[in-house]
């Protein structure tokens, strides 16, 4: 999503972008008739995940791309076999890369019944960084660890959230009704991928202590993954509704009332600042996209990362107390106002075109993501 949003963004400022991704059908990038190119390349399922495809090395065909017609910058976004080949034929033909570490793949391992090879998974992803010109991450925090970790050249990117389509305005009783939810019920709304990583043992626990202390609470879940079908099963109480489009996903936010953020394994967490500018009462741990934005008490509520017994103590307490809940929704907007896409993606051209040797307001980039 994140940069299908940066490459759409980067197009409209007049950059003539070319996305470059494993070959699927789900239309993630191409749904709203991008003004960027998209080339699909070979990939196969990723081995325990098979919504999501790996790409594989391509050294070949993004040759003759670049040679037929050479850009200013190649940008990798995934540290897998494609991207790792891209940087290889880049080097060779003597173009700039940069890359962008926004997955935490090494933490992962650990969730998917292969935590002895995370320190592998470490080595890789310091190796394939290192070799770009420069390496975004998307919190400052993230970037003072990959810098301890032995990563060169690492500067912020940020992530921007688009204020105008996660409004409160957009709640719908409607909605609330098909949910069983009325106007007073509290609704807890969860978005993402329901995978091992996302911690959803720790957000059952916390939704069942909020229905213990507050019968009413009504359970959202959006969203689609491998964990999907042993939790709807498991969890009849919740309302599951799969994968939906980003303008229903507005009003399933702004409908609801509360967000839970389980999650430890996140490089920032864009679903927290979708709801907060939705104007949710978020609870979550102090890293990440909290600890940026939520002040604990008057945004948002936020607990050590260390202690997830906290988290179930907060949403607790955002389900019993009305009047807390009220405060926290008043002013969870304004903590996220301004952090547009504009701003966001200004600052991100602008270290491309230095990488790129390019004058912003002369030839525009020439991007291959």
């Amino acid at each position: 999503m994140t940069f299908g949003v940066i490459a759409r963004e980067l197009s409209r400022r007049g950059h003539k972008v070319t996305v470059y991704r494993p070959r699927r059908n789900d239309g993630i990038l191409g749904e709203n008739a991008p003004s960027y190119a998209v080339v699909s390349l070979p990939g196969m399922p990723i081995p325990g995940y098979p919504l999501l495809r790996l790409g594989l090395p391509a050294w070949g065909a993004l040759r003759r791309h670049w040679q037929r017609e050479r850009p200013d910058l190649v940008h990798v976004v995934t540290e897998g076999p494609l991207g790792s080949s891209a940087i290889t034929v880049a080097r060779a033909l003597g173009l700039p890369v940069t890359s962008s570490f926004h997955t935490h793949f090494h933490s992962y391992a650990q969730h998917y019944g292969y935590g002895q090879l995370a320190r592998f998974v470490l080595a890789w992803l310091r190796r394939v960084h290192n070799r770009t010109e420069r390496t975004f991450a998307p919190t400052a925090e993230l970037c003072t660890e990959l810098t301890l970790r032995g990563f060169a050249r690492v500067s912020l990117l940020s992530r921007g959230v688009d204020t105008w389509q996660f409004h409160p305005v957009r709640r719908s009783e409607p909605l609330r009704l098909s949910w069983a939810a009325s106007a007073d019920d509290p609704v807890v709304i969860h978005v993402g991928r329901m995978a091992a990583e996302k911690n959803y043992e720790l957000l059952f626990r916390a939704f069942a202590a909020m229905r213990k202390a507050e019968p009413r609470c009504r359970f959202v879940l959006v969203g689609d993954g491998p964990l999907r079908e042993r939790l709807q099963r498991e969890h009849p109480e919740a309302v599951f509704t799969g994968f939906i489009s980003r303008a229903d996903l507005s009003r399933h936010y702004a409908s609801a009332d509360i967000y839970i953020h389980a999650s430890l394994t996140e490089t920032f967490g864009n679903v927290l600042t979708e709801a907060m500018a939705s104007g949710l009462a978020v609870a979550g741990f102090d890293y990440a996209a909290a600890r940026q934005f939520v002040d604990h008490g008057r945004t948002g509520l936020s607990v050590p990362v260390d202690e997830p017994e906290a988290l179930v103590d907060a949403a607790v307490l955002l389900a019993t107390d009305g009047l807390l809940r009220a405060h926290v929704r008043q002013h969870a907007r304004s903590a996220v106002e301004s952090q547009s896409w504009e701003a966001v993606i200004g600052g991100f051209e602008t270290e491309l075109a230095a990488v790129a040797r390019v004058r912003i307001g002369g030839p525009t980039l020439g991007l291959n993501l």
